[in-house]
């Protein structure tokens, strides 16, 4: 007789899967990807290693499915704050301005998500997402070309300058290395930081002072 998984079996392992996810998530949150040792999140999680192997084919894995919900949940963001009903270069400023400042509001999974150092199989995700921005970014160009509130230009490439701009001005100020070489982040040092690189993005963008 065939052996048949039962429904309350399957929904244990899918219980199992999701703690598994939220530990390793809790541990990059915490301390970045290099934290996140599969004894921890085990431990973390009450089942053993060999458990978190029956869901995912290797730790490689595990960390792609937690990065590629990591990530979700920012270009979400980015996503909500594009789709008003404001001028696009009025929604662009909205949307870079939120991607910098929670990333600095929770810098240790920003510079994760960002720019640790990771696996191949997760670099591949970040280059996927990194894409996911710029499309997002892209369309809302357009539409300002469109509007006349941003001069006509390469929307495509324009959106990558875009992604790169953010991301690479954020490595610094987000590096667990210079922790202890720069003063401690305050609200005023970190508004002027998010203020700083939105003009300059913006300035680019539209080719006139913000």
């Amino acid at each position: 007789m065939a052996y048949r998984e039962t429904e309350k079996m399957r929904q244990r392992k899918a219980e199992a899967r999701q703690r598994i996810i939220d530990c390793t998530y809790e541990c990059v949150a915490r301390g970045g990807f290099r934290s996140a040792r599969i004894t921890r999140i085990a431990g973390l999680a009450g089942v053993a290693t060999g458990t978190i192997y029956r869901h995912f084919d290797s730790r490689e894995d595990l960390f792609a499915e937690v990065f590629r919900l990591a990530t979700q949940r920012e270009v979400d963001k980015v996503a909500e704050a594009l789709a008003t009903s404001d001028e696009a270069d009025v929604r662009l400023e909205k949307a870079l301005r939120q991607f910098a400042e929670r990333a600095l509001r929770g810098p240790t999974m920003a510079w994760s998500l960002i720019a640790e150092p990771v696996d191949p199989k997760v670099e591949e995700e970040r280059l996927k997402y990194r894409k996911a921005y710029a499309s997002l970014f892209e369309t809302a160009i357009r539409d300002g070309i469109e509007e006349g509130c941003i001069p006509d230009q390469d929307a495509c490439q324009s959106s990558t300058c875009l992604v790169g701009a953010i991301a690479e001005s954020l490595v610094g100020p987000l590096s667990p290395t210079q922790a202890g070489t720069k003063p401690a982040a305050t609200t005023d040092n970190n508004d002027m930081l998010v203020n700083t690189i939105i003009r300059f993005c913006m300035q680019g963008l539209t080719g006139t002072r913000r």
